[in-house]
């Protein structure tokens, strides 16, 4: 009579239950806490201002660009949603722009309520930030003067890396210059000087001079992704050494 292995249910057990505890955690990764606490900063508005400053040049990826300073900006901000940029694919490689490494979707001040924006879907478009809700109250509260879309420009190694670890819920302090950019090849993009605008031309360009993440969203989920994951990947293994070595 064939008994059971006790080993192999419980390693069964575990990935199954790790499975779907992964699902559901990468499901929720993103949510924010209902009582979301943000940083006294990121109540605060953007600071901005003007500036007299000569335009300069950097080179980057064998492309030279032109940065004409307008402002002086500062912005404390709460991430709802962003996108990398590959210079070397898409829009970017057409028009030689190597140095718009990313747009970063943030809210402040009113708009950093967890459970609104749990109700509202954001999402970035190749240089846009969209955002929609079907909860009327939801919509009827979000201010359309506390969310941003921002394109960041920089050639700084150090910052780049920075900007590649963001993620969904990072509360973040931007520090630049809002800019015109333009590169040797006829390729030109300006900035929004505004809060209250909107649709195309409505996002900041920022010339970066530094980029912090000030702190991470901790909202449990992304632990339990963590340890999920660790069951799926262990009990995986496990099952592949015992079937090689005729234990299951």
């Amino acid at each position: 009579m064939h008994r059971p292995n006790p080993l192999k249910q419980i390693n069964r057990l575990v990935f199954y239950v790790s499975l779907v505890l992964l699902a559901v955690s990468c499901w929720h990764r993103n949510d924010f806490p209902a009582t979301l606490t943000p940083l006294p900063a990121i109540l605060e508005p953007p600071l901005q201002q003007a500036v007299h400053a000569r335009p300069f040049r950097v080179t980057h990826n064998g492309a030279e660009y032109r940065i004409e300073p307008r402002y002086r900006y500062d912005l404390h901000g709460l991430v709802v949603s962003y996108a990398h940029h590959d210079g070397n694919y898409s829009l970017h490689r057409l028009w030689n722009d190597h140095i718009n490494i990313a747009d970063v979707c943030v809210v402040w001040g009113e708009n950093t309520d967890g459970a609104d924006l749990n109700r509202i879907n954001f999402w970035n478009g190749k240089f846009t930030c969209n955002f929609e809700t079907r909860d009327t109250g939801t919509w009827e509260r979000f201010r359309l003067d506390q969310v941003s879309n921002n394109h960041l420009l920089t050639t700084d190694t150090r910052l780049r890396q920075r900007v590649d670890r963001l993620r969904i819920g990072d509360q973040i302090h931007i520090r630049g210059w809002l800019v015109r950019y333009s590169n040797d090849t006829g390729f030109s993009r300006d900035t929004s000087t505004t809060r209250t605008d909107s649709g195309n031309g409505a996002c900041e360009t920022i010339y970066l001079e530094d980029f912090e993440i000030l702190r991470s969203l901790d909202n449990g989920w992304r632990s339990w992704l963590m340890l999920a994951l660790t069951g799926v990947i262990c009990s995986s293994l496990l099952w592949l050494v015992a079937v090689a070595r005729g234990r299951f």
